[in-house]
């Protein structure tokens, strides 16, 4: 078992506003900056020139971009397009301060990124997808690339799909077009984005494509919270009515059943016809942190000391936790009956595990009947195998990486 540190401080900062806080980039940045291995990949940004024409433009009304690394060799015509995630912003207030931030305004962006985990260009950390082409496409709507509205009061751009729609003729004009194999991915608000755009995304191609979706933390899920609440259902229901997302979710769904309930993956997945994977950890730290005890929902802070370290939990806590743990089996359980599909569900407190390079593939990365979740992804692309990992219990797992916070709760 390894315990990835984080600092309180930082995790303070993004949480006073709204929903954004700690992603996969910045965790990464810590693992390698704490000797966790050699120095990754910078890829530099790339911002979207067609997309001001077709009002494709972040909350600020700046320009959206991604960071493109080529492939080359056998992977010359294969492509990871992954959608960045963090968080979302549900009212006015939270996506004002959003806009300021780099997942709101491409002026704030990072000019190099990381690639790491699944966007890795070394054999050794990545040894399916390394060569191919690879591509993350930047974070800065707030409704998981969904959006379509405008608030001229406060200056904001709902623009989701626009975004989606403009970065993705873009990187078809640039090639995407003649690839023979894709797969989308990404990771929480990307995770739920691949999930939700994922048939989308098989439409682009022609049908002898090979086309597959792997969301990552995305299985964010409509259950009560400590209090007996429902924080991230009226959390989601914000923002599909402020950035108009309802507009843009699966017909699959809306047909039966309210916008906001089809904001939640577990009522999209079965109707998904492009093959997809599903990773995710069934003690998500994302969804301890703001769905089931947000301090709304524990103003004594009941819950301070076990959202900050799962050693700190006591039994009620656990028990509580393998009843959301639970629920997450249940929701997927008629999507894993279909062998177009796989899932890697561990019992770890974790959050965004293919981006990370340690938890992606290294020799400690955490494993489920001896596979990590590389091989068990690559397994699955190729058809190599059908994979339906779900792990036991916790704290059965030894070879979880999970998430601790230092400083104050």
């Amino acid at each position: 078992m390894r315990v990835f540190w984080f600092a309180g401080l930082l995790f303070l900062a993004r949480w006073a506003h709204g929903s954004e806080y700690w992603n996969a980039t910045e965790l990464e940045a810590a693992y390698y900056g704490a000797g966790g291995g050699s120095p990754p990949l910078l890829v530099g940004l790339t911002l979207i020139q067609s997309a001001a024409a077709k009002g494709a433009v972040c909350l600020d009304g700046s320009l959206p971009g991604y960071h493109l690394h080529r492939g080359y060799g056998s992977g010359a015509n294969s492509w990871v397009v992954n959608l960045e995630g963090g968080g979302w912003c549900n009212d006015i207030k939270s996506c004002v301060y959003r806009k300021r931030s780099h997942h709101g305004s491409s002026y704030s962006m990072e000019k190099q990124l990381q690639f790491t985990g699944i966007l890795s260009n070394k054999p050794d950390e990545n040894p399916d997808f390394y060569n191919w082409n690879r591509v993350k496409i930047r974070y800065c709507d707030g409704a998981s690339f969904l959006g379509e509205g405008y608030n001229k009061a406060a200056g904001l751009y709902f623009r989701g799909q626009r975004i989606w729609l403009a970065a993705m003729e873009e990187l078809m004009s640039i090639g995407m077009r003649y690839a023979n194999q894709a797969l989308l991915s990404g990771c929480s608000a990307g995770g739920l984005a691949t999930i939700l755009h994922c048939d989308e995304f098989r439409a682009l191609f022609p049908g002898n494509t090979k086309v597959k979706c792997l969301a990552d933390a995305g299985m964010f899920l409509d259950v009560v919270d400590v209090a007996g609440g429902h924080t991230m259902r009226s959390f989601f229901g914000g923002v599909v009515s402020l950035q108009g997302a309802w507009r843009n979710l699966p017909r699959t769904c809306t047909a039966h059943m309210d916008a906001t309930s089809c904001f939640f993956p577990q009522n999209v997945i079965d109707n998904i016809r492009t093959p997809l994977f599903l990773v995710n950890a069934a003690y998500d730290v994302w969804q301890l942190q703001q769905s089931l005890a947000p301090k709304t929902a524990d103003p004594h802070d009941n819950w301070g000391g076990c959202k900050m370290n799962h050693a700190n939990c006591n039994g009620y806590q656990l028990q509580f936790l393998l009843g959301f743990r639970n629920q997450m089996l249940t929701a997927v359980k008629g999507f894993s009956m279909s062998r177009k599909n796989g899932l890697f569900i561990n019992s770890c407190f974790a959050h965004c595990q293919s981006e990370r390079q340690d938890t992606w593939f290294a020799s400690n990365s955490p494993q489920l009947g001896s596979k990590r979740i590389a091989t068990d992804v690559g397994d699955w692309f190729f058809d190599r195998g059908q994979v339906d990992a779900v792990d036991c219990a916790y704290p059965c797992d030894n070879t979880c990486h999970h998430i601790v916070f230092r400083g104050t709760h």
